[in-house]
């Protein structure tokens, strides 16, 4: 529940998605989404996600927990913060035969990932994944038949190295689960 549509601004086009906020009184979201710009509306009169304004969109209960309801928009002070995530990086593999996307996600210590790299216990060498949108990131390199190791980069200059993450016979929309940030 303690998600946001970041602006812009924020969001930087999907590569802030999974980054943590905190927001005034000590409640702390994750980017999981863009809320997109409304240029035929005013800044300060509907178009709360246009560029330049640093806005978060959040739900109902989230809200409610910054001020009633009814409030609408309300100014905030907020500030990057580590991501505490429970259990392992999770890895949801998606596509088919001749397209792979994984979508990466509960990614601990900076949230945001910037760089992922596959690779197969066969013949898949290190392999760099391309972003798709987001926490999702594709490939065309073949990945069928190998048990997969994921080398995830954070936002941070860190890396964390998931060996071995799938059996061999892994499966499409199946997801797996690998080695967090500490």
């Amino acid at each position: 529940m303690n998600t946001a549509a970041l602006s812009s601004v924020l969001f930087k086009n999907g590569q802030a998605c999974g980054a943590c906020f905190e927001r005034q009184p000590s409640l702390i979201v994750t980017a999981t989404d863009h809320c997109p710009p409304n240029p035929s509306l005013p800044n300060d009169n509907g178009g709360w996600c246009n560029v330049p304004r640093e806005h978060f969109d959040v739900a109902k209960p989230v809200f409610s927990q910054l001020a009633e309801y009814k409030a609408g928009i309300i100014p905030i002070q907020y500030r990057r913060v580590p991501c505490q995530k429970q259990g392992g990086i999770r890895f949801t593999i998606l596509g088919n035969p001749w397209f792979y996307q994984v979508i990466v996600w509960n990614v601990g210590g900076a949230g945001d990932v910037v760089r992922v790299q596959v690779k197969g216990d066969d013949k898949l060498k290190w392999t760099q994944m391309e972003r798709d949108w987001g926490t999702t990131w594709k490939t065309s390199a073949i990945l069928l038949g190998e048990s997969l190791s994921f080398r995830v980069s954070a936002s941070d200059d860190r890396d964390s190295t998931s060996w071995h993450v799938t059996p061999k016979n892994w499966q499409f929309g199946q997801t797996y689960e690998g080695k967090n940030f500490n």
